[in-house]
């Protein structure tokens, strides 16, 4: 996150999903809206495009690193299965376009820092290093590497779990702190800061925050002097939810918290809620110059550009099959959403009318344990289908038959106090009456995906490509009710 003028930006993860790194905007560290994003893809290797049984699920772009320097904003991310670190760069932020940069080895958890004429990245775990990078940010300069911190874990004690990772450089009165995370064994995530006069140290740490485990972030100031830090927590199958905590300054030292609590009130302005600046419905109707698909939407994975379109005039999001898939997850062109808390509902209505004999479209939710509501065609004959994953095997819990070529698809996500349950219902007289398929998907974070459920749109073929089926709408609620 970084503050230029009255005007907040914030770069994201999404990981597996495109186009990547979220770029966010806000006036008051409360409400946000995306931009734009970094990247469009990351590249075409097998896993980021679904071929040959390869994936990328939990894996694409990690961790970024947002900068404004002399005019120009810059993000960085790196991924671990291309084995690259990325930087993208524009002069305007808000309307782009990105320049973009990717060189050798895959830098984890690094921060992107400027100094004078000269640039930095800071990463690693548990041993924190410093390089410089070429002026044009080509690549590292040859032997510029420094290990800044030994053991950036040892504020947190000998019982390590997970090692000090996810480094944020900040510089501050000519001070200069590194914010990392750690885990010790039985405990909690928790905020480690080192402190130094100059940038290559030494570094003091000591442990800035435990409590609720709130962790993993950095530094933004308001334009009136107040200061917090911004961090997230995992809660459950809705994903890491971020937190802002207020930060006090004793003795060139930040402070977190009150009381060393993370208070769960803030004096700041009234939330307006996530949508439409982070999540929106959408009736695939488009006006003239507006983009066939809204920021909100990502797809899994690269998507395939000629298998999907919009109808800009009748509205529909028409997705078409080439081959044959055996599950959802090696489904290309599924377009989602986030699923949020503390409860969500979405709902699809269908077209039907150009599936062919064995395939299988509708709503999922995402996860590695997922769970999905659809029409499949078997021997010409459509059947309403619930199925769910159990430790990566799919589960078809209830089917009925079914007549007719259009129908109403509906996920209902309950997160309230990590309940984390979902349910998926159908609808055949227009909204009217709603019938729940199947029973309740328990829905959990597993690291394989390493993000929250989201609301997915599928259509894969088991039998014969050569099909489509059209998504008249996707609408989102922040209730669940009928």
């Amino acid at each position: 996150m970084i503050r230029v003028g009255d005007t907040y930006y914030m770069s994201s993860t999404t990981m597996h999903m495109n186009p990547g790194v979220p770029i966010m905007k806000s006036k008051d560290l409360v409400n946000w809206e995306i931009l734009s994003y970094a990247y469009e893809t990351l590249g075409d290797s097998d896993d980021l495009i679904l071929e040959n049984d390869k994936q990328m699920y939990g894996k694409g772009s990690w961790a970024s690193s947002l900068r404004f320097h002399d005019g120009t904003y810059y993000v960085s991310t790196f991924s671990g299965n291309t084995g690259k670190t990325y930087i993208f760069s524009t002069n305007d932020i808000e309307n782009g376009p990105w320049k973009s940069i990717e060189f050798r080895p895959s830098m984890h958890d690094h921060t992107l820092f400027f100094e004078g004429d000269k640039i930095f990245m800071i990463w690693g775990a548990g041993t924190m290093k410093m390089v410089e990078l070429e002026s044009d940010l080509s690549g590292i300069k040859p032997n510029s590497e420094k290990v800044l911190i030994q053991n950036a874990t040892e504020p947190a004690g000998s019982n390590v779990g997970l090692p000090a990772e996810g480094a944020q450089l900040f510089k501050v009165n000519d001070k200069y702190y590194i914010f990392n995370i750690a885990w010790p064994r039985g405990g909690m995530r928790t905020v480690i800061i080192h402190k130094a006069d100059n940038i290559i140290g030494p570094y003091e740490g000591r442990v800035a925050l435990q409590d609720k485990g709130v962790a993993q972030g950095g530094l933004i100031d308001t334009p009136d002097g107040n200061w917090f830090a911004y961090l997230f927590r995992d809660n459950g199958a809705v994903g890491r939810i971020p937190y802002l905590v207020p930060v006090t300054w004793e003795n060139d030292w930040p402070v977190l918290g009150v009381d060393e609590k993370v208070p769960m009130e803030l004096d700041l302005p009234a939330s307006n809620g996530l949508m439409p600046g982070i999540v929106v419905s959408d009736d695939f109707k488009r006006k003239k110059g507006e983009p066939d698909l809204p920021l909100v939407w990502q797809w899994n994975h690269n998507p395939v550009a000629e298998l999907w379109s919009i109808d800009r005039k009748k509205g529909f999001l028409r997705l078409k099959t080439d081959r044959i898939d055996h599950d959802i997850l090696q489904a290309r062109n599924m377009l989602t959403q986030r699923t949020f808390g503390p409860e969500s509902m979405g709902t699809i209505k269908l077209d039907l009318s150009g599936m062919k004999d064995g395939d299988f479209a509708g709503l999922t939710l995402l996860q590695k344990d997922y769970g999905m509501i659809g029409v499949r065609v078997n021997d010409g004959k459509k059947e309403l289908v619930m199925s769910r994953a159990e430790d990566t095997v799919e589960k078809e819990i209830e089917s009925i038959s079914f007549t007719g070529n259009s129908i109403l698809l509906r996920a209902v996500c309950d997160f309230k106090e990590r309940k984390d349950e979902a349910k998926f219902y159908y609808s055949l007289d227009k909204g009217k009456n709603w019938e729940q398929l199947g029973d309740i998907l328990q829905m959990k974070y597993t690291l394989p995906h390493f993000m929250g459920y989201r609301f997915g749109l599928f259509y894969y073929a088991t039998a014969q490509p050569g099909g489509h089926v059209d998504f008249d709408f996707f609408k989102i609620d922040d209730q669940i009710k009928f």
